[in-house]
């Protein structure tokens, strides 16, 4: 690894160690971010989309637009993560994830990236609506950190996936 890496790499370790919550924290606490990592998880991203569909002015080219970023923004960080490897902080550090980790590699976030490409698919045809969804998928990708699976450094990658995807089909 590169010098440049390892001080980013230093520098994500110690961004996690600031924002990371502790098994020590209140219940009510871990319930409330476990409670917004799920709307980043297949269940959450794919269920939002579909019940769009029940709001006025949503049609089902939207939803199927989104869908579509959906897909091939997991795809991309679905290669990533194999390509690159980078296991979890739980792993990696001495610390206790708070919800169960989905797979053993860290990089990028998968429901950061898929709260964001939901985020910017409905942002697109909605821009009134563009800087909560936007913030939405924001909290969804901090949630990773402080529930302890993700790096700061992984959610963005994660969220910059779905960004870059999206532009060519909302762009």
């Amino acid at each position: 690894m590169t010098p440049w890496l390892r001080g980013l790499d230093a520098r994500d370790h110690a961004l996690f160690a600031r924002c990371a919550l502790t098994p020590a924290c209140a219940l009510s606490a871990r319930r409330f971010w476990m409670s917004i990592t799920h709307l980043g998880g297949a269940r959450g991203s794919i269920g939002t989309c579909l019940l769009a569909l029940g709001l006025p002015d949503v049609t089902p080219m939207l939803v199927w637009h989104v869908l579509l970023l959906l897909g091939a923004s997991h795809l991309v960080v679905q290669i990533v993560k194999r390509s690159v490897g980078r296991p979890r902080p739980s792993v990696r550090l001495p610390i206790e994830a708070l919800i169960q980790v989905p797979d053993r590699f860290s990089f990028p976030s998968g429901h950061a990236c898929a709260a964001m490409a939901v985020a910017v698919g409905f942002a697109s045809a909605f821009p009134a609506l563009a800087l909560p969804l936007m913030l939405l998928a924001a909290v969804v990708g901090f949630s990773r950190v402080a529930l302890g699976v993700h790096y700061p450094g992984d959610v963005l990658v994660g969220q910059a996936i779905a960004l870059l995807c999206a532009w060519p089909m909302f762009g």
